[in-house]
């Protein structure tokens, strides 16, 4: 039908100026018309000489055109998707005879004036959790889209749920498919939504008609774990391992009870973690069994006793559960099994209730104290009969509904976390016999009440941290203080500390001679060996030695103070020997040192002796220029000091009158070395000469 109709509208172009020149045409025997138009368009022009009347030949295309005038219009709207091209016959005539007709070609553009459609507006697929990954779960021809515009469709997976996305993908922009992305766990998602949206132009496009439809994935539970004995673990690393720690029980000796056994934390039992499937699990003792004294039931786990055990021991059970239609999901635990004497009496609290008080904000492992009495803690305890004192060593506590408090082993109650505001805590406590397995319970109300003298902090004016702050001031203002006084105090002693140290230098180089009893045997070579040097030392000094000789002391001055020094020295060297020589001769008197004539006759005594013959001179040594510059500093510093000890060296000198001889007391050589050696000789004594 198609093609007679475009057959007839080529013949009708050639036709076309031949109509024309028979007073009959058209502008445009082929016009283009939009779909989705308004009625009164018009279509084409037409042309018609006088007395030439133009009609539309009654068709079923005609039905929504019209003539007005001398124009071809739309009396209603095309819609392409229903009809694309229009085929009319314009009747031309004269009166009532027909004087030409005219073929008019209507062809309907068409719009994207339709949007996708999906079969239905909602989907729905069960998906096992076990389903391998990269598997269509929903084919493309269950969900795709439709379009009477004919336009290419664009496919776009959006998540209801944000984790959705990460499980399912289409398998493509133009193929809506939906497929599997990773590996399913009904445990973290038993449900997810997901939207397809379905576009006709591509992703950015303006003039875009879209369509979207819902998807819901049910996640199906399949038969994926092994059992779980209760309680357990969860293990981190996965969700479908659960571990369990074991279980203990205890039995009396020499005892068989026909009851299923008491076991601690609670009876032997395993479920399947497949709950949806809930596949039954079978019992059996694999291992630790010893001379069958258990019994275990094969479908409720009940462990019992098959017969009485005489001796105390262990017993570690190592028990499997499996699932009865798959022996390759199976766990394991243990039960231990003690053997012990039987305990008449169970643990009880001597208080039914115990309460307690406690401040808001104190630190964990804070004390709660007993309510009415705020400076004893609260202590509770379970008394047991089976002991003379009713303390049994094998109880432990615990708090069973509240992790804000614990209990200690010797029942102190302290807080386990920070409460930082006020309330009543009501909570269970219980006491667990090791040895026995006998519990007993208790009530605790602990009511956290805010601190008494929280108010009264802010009546301070200076907190603790501005406390802190001026002690380390004060601290550092002390330090400096102490620094400069101990700095004055050196300044002012130096000058003290340093005479009294060459006072005893002095001291020290006028020792007693040991050797000097070897010149009391001899005293000739001896005074002649000592006047030798003296004569030469006295010849020999140049002017310069001279001249600083003119700074010493008066000679008077220099006597008394070097008697009072050496006496107090030769004193002090010889006291301890003296007093030896008394315990053993208590006969023996006391000498005095001072003398003017040598007394060899008594040995082991040593004197001082003033020599008549001895002259005013002073010796000084050549070959010690930095002793003597050191000796003359020393004699200035010292020269105010001398004078003050005058009057107590001539107290001291009872021996010495007025008229007596002027002595010299002038030691022969200077020797600053070791006081054990001699500084006239070089030997280990040293003699002194008045």
């Amino acid at each position: 039908m198609a093609v007679s109709h475009r057959l007839s509208a080529y013949v009708l172009f050639l036709l076309l100026p031949l109509i024309q020149s028979q007073g009959c045409s058209v502008n445009n025997a082929k016009p283009l018309v939009r779909e989705n138009n308004s009625a009164g368009l018009v279509v084409t022009n037409i042309t018609k000489a006088a007395g030439i009347t133009v009609t539309i030949s009654p068709t079923a295309d005609g039905n929504c055109f019209s003539i007005r005038d001398t124009e071809l219009i739309l009396s209603c709207s095309l819609d392409y998707e229903k009809q694309d091209i229009y085929i009319l016959t314009l009747l031309c005539t004269q009166g009532n005879v027909q004087v030409d007709s005219l073929e008019v070609i209507v062809t309907v553009v068409n719009l994207n004036d339709n949007s996708p459609v999906f079969k239905q507006p909602n989907f729905t697929v069960n998906v096992p959790e076990d389903t391998r990954v990269n598997a269509i779960v929903l084919s493309s021809d269950t969900v795709s889209a439709t379009d009477l515009d004919q336009d290419t469709i664009y496919y776009e997976l959006r998540g209801t749920t944000p984790e959705a996305t990460e499980f399912f993908n289409i398998q493509g922009v133009n193929n809506p498919g939906i497929y599997l992305l990773k590996a399913l766990d009904y445990d973290k998602n038993k449900s997810m939504q997901l939207v397809l949206l379905a576009r006709d132009r591509a992703p950015g496009s303006v003039d875009t008609n879209t369509a979207n439809a819902t998807i819901t994935i049910n996640i199906q539970q399949a038969d994926t774990k092994p059992p779980w004995f209760l309680p357990c673990k969860p293990v981190a690393m996965s969700s479908k391992v659960c571990l369990n720690t074991g279980y203990i029980g205890r039995i009396n000796i020499s005892e068989q009870t026909m009851e299923p056994l008491n076991l601690k934390p609670g009876p032997l039992y395993a479920i399947d973690p497949d709950y949806t499937l809930n596949e039954k699990i079978v019992y059996s003792i694999i291992e630790g069994n010893t001379d069958d004294v258990f019994l275990l039931n094969y479908d409720t786990g009940n462990l019992t006793m098959n017969k009485a055990v005489n001796t105390p021991e262990t017993f570690i059970l190592h028990v499997m559960a499996t699932q009865a239609n798959s022996i390759e999901k199976y766990a394991l635990t243990t039960v231990e099994i003690k053997v012990i004497n039987r305990s008449i009496h169970a643990p009880y609290f001597e208080h039914v209730n115990y309460t307690g008080t406690v401040s808001t904000g104190l630190i964990r492992n804070s004390l709660v104290m007993e309510a009415g009495a705020p400076s004893k803690p609260l202590k509770i305890f379970a008394a047991d009969d089976d002991f003379p004192n009713k303390i049994n060593p094998h109880i432990t506590y615990s708090i069973q509904n509240s992790s804000d408090f614990t209990v200690t082993q010797d029942g102190l109650v302290l807080t386990n976390s920070v409460l930082s505001s006020a309330m009543k805590i009501t909570m269970l406590a219980t006491a667990i016999d090791l040895a026995s397995l006998q519990e007993a319970s208790t009530i605790i109300t602990i009511e956290v009440i805010p601190p008494k003298d929280v108010n009264k902090m802010s009546d301070y004016k200076y907190t603790a941290q501005d406390m802190g702050i001026l002690g380390g001031t004060l601290a550092a203002l002390l330090i400096l203080a102490l620094f400069f006084l101990g700095f004055i105090f050196y300044k002012v002693h130096r000058n003290s500390v340093t005479t009294i140290s060459k006072r005893k230098l002095l001291q020290d180089s006028f020792r007693s001679n040991d050797s000097y009893q070897d010149d009391e045997e001899n005293p000739a070579r001896s005074t002649g060996e000592s006047e030798l040097p003296r004569s030469n030392s006295s010849s020999n000094a140049s002017p310069a030695l001279q001249k600083h000789s003119e700074s010493f002391q008066p000679l008077e001055t220099m006597i008394a103070s070097s008697l009072g020094a050496t006496s107090a020295t030769v004193n002090k060297e010889q006291e301890e020997k003296d007093k030896g020589a008394h315990d053993t001769d208590n006969e023996k008197e006391v000498k005095s040192i001072l003398t003017k004539d040598r007394k060899p006759a008594n040995d082991g005594y040593k004197a001082v002796w003033f020599n008549p013959d001895a002259k005013e001179e002073v010796m000084v040594i050549e070959d010690a220029p930095e002793e003597e510059e050191d000796g003359n500093d020393r004699d200035r510093n010292e020269g105010k000091e001398n004078r003050d000890d005058d009057d107590n060296d001539d107290s001291n000198n009872q021996d010495s009158h007025p008229g007596d001889p002027v002595v010299s007391f002038i030691p022969l050589r200077a020797n600053y070395g070791t006081p054990d050696q001699d500084t006239t000789t070089g030997g280990e004594g040293e003699n002194i000469l008045l």
